[in-house]
């Protein structure tokens, strides 16, 4: 048996016969075993409910069942793409993603680095437990408080306001405010739980390179930008892959405490419509097929991201 380590950072095991690779399974025979529960939960509730996903191409009918009920071809993706407002539901699902991809991805790293440049022990603690906490709410309850700082009448921001002689402003009942609200909102619960991925990667970094660093008379801010920095790239692409990889999935809960009739034309997105085209009027066939495109897209985004990353950075998911 060899291995070697490929681009990636991955050992790769070649044998030199079957008996050779034989011996190498009964040898780690346990990790094989424990693998098992793992595989049958994907395989019960990953990749048989994939067949479901049939009646995307079906008129479908909850009596007849998948068997019974008639197949109609592409015809629910033609009118998914013929659907004005489709369309735009399409184009705020690109559109708060892309602000989500450029806003709220960066700010668990810029957290993570600041953090590990915090030298009083108790303090940091303390510092991580107040960002980390947010994420254990529901969005049901972030909602909740959203809505009532935002609030015109008994809202912090518009008693701010009207400090300054500034006419209180519906912010849940005007269109161009909802994606901002959106994003703001997922920052503030989710960052502080993003950075535990970082810190953990930067806590791997041998400290010798920054004893070094200080010999040579770099401060600690070209220590973060040389060491830091570059030693989580890795970990950096990797969860940008993850995240292309849900670039259609804002999601449900996130959005849909949010929304109102006066918003919804900048705020509804794909999660949403689903529930209310799929759920509420039944057409669930038609929302099939809206979940079979989402994710057709998704994997294919996951790809392409994966090959640059590869040609690009040597890192990758696969």
């Amino acid at each position: 048996m060899a291995s070697k380590t490929d681009s990636a950072g991955q050992t790769v095991y070649t044998f030199a016969s079957r008996k050779a690779k034989r011996a190498f399974v009964m040898k780690h025979w346990p990790l094989y075993v424990i693998s098992i529960p793992g595989l049958i939960y994907f395989v019960i509730f990953k990749y048989i409910p994939l067949l479901g996903s049939s009646i995307a191409f079906q008129n479908y009918n909850i009596f007849k069942g998948i068997a019974g009920s008639p197949w109609v071809g592409l015809e629910h993706f033609k009118r998914m793409f013929a659907y004005d407002e489709f369309l735009t539901i399409l184009k705020n699902t690109l559109l708060i993603g892309m602000y989500d991809l450029l806003f709220a991805f960066p700010i668990p790293i810029i957290l993570a680095l600041l953090l590990n440049e915090i030298r009083f022990n108790g303090y940091k603690r303390v510092l991580q437990t107040v960002i980390y906490m947010p994420h254990f709410l529901s969005w049901v309850i972030v909602g909740g408080i959203v809505i009532g700082i935002l609030s015109p009448t008994t809202g912090i921001i518009n008693h701010v306001l009207s400090l300054f002689h500034i006419e209180p402003i519906y912010f849940l009942g005007e269109n161009s405010y909802i994606r901002s609200i959106l994003i703001t909102s997922g920052i503030w619960k989710d960052s502080g739980w993003g950075t535990i991925i970082y810190l953990a990667a930067i806590a791997g970094i041998n400290p010798d390179l920054y004893e070094a660093a200080e010999i040579d008379g770099a401060g600690k801010f070209r220590q973060m930008m040389s060491i830091t920095l570059p030693s989580i790239v890795p970990t950096i692409t990797i969860l940008f892959l993850l995240h292309i990889g849900s670039f259609l999935d804002f999601g449900f809960e996130r959005v849909y405490v949010f929304l109102n009739s006066l918003n919804s034309e900048n705020g509804q997105i794909l999660d949403t419509y689903v529930y209310r085209a799929g759920l509420i009027d039944r057409q669930y066939s038609y929302t099939t097929a809206i979940g079979l495109f989402k994710s057709v897209i998704g994997l294919l985004l996951i790809m392409l991201g994966n090959t640059l990353s590869k040609r690009t950075t040597g890192n990758g998911l696969y």
